[in-house]
């Protein structure tokens, strides 16, 4: 796994609702669409982090050698 640099944290996942959260009442949007358009944006953000930790450290490795 890929060490964070101190100015790039790693994103934070969402939290996923508790089943209770859900009125049932057909909310548009539900609790659990907010919930998963936030895992989207959270997945993509994780894919872009994991590629800027993988650069930094390629580019680290290359000022080693």
């Amino acid at each position: 796994m890929a060490i964070a640099t101190t100015n790039d944290p790693r994103p934070v996942a969402p939290v996923r609702p508790a089943s209770d959260d859900c009125c049932r009442s057909g909310c548009d949007p539900c609790v659990f669409d907010l919930y998963q358009d936030a895992l989207e944006r959270y997945r993509e953000q994780l894919r872009a982090w994991e590629q800027r930790q993988a650069a930094h450290k390629n580019k680290t490795a290359a000022r080693r050698n």
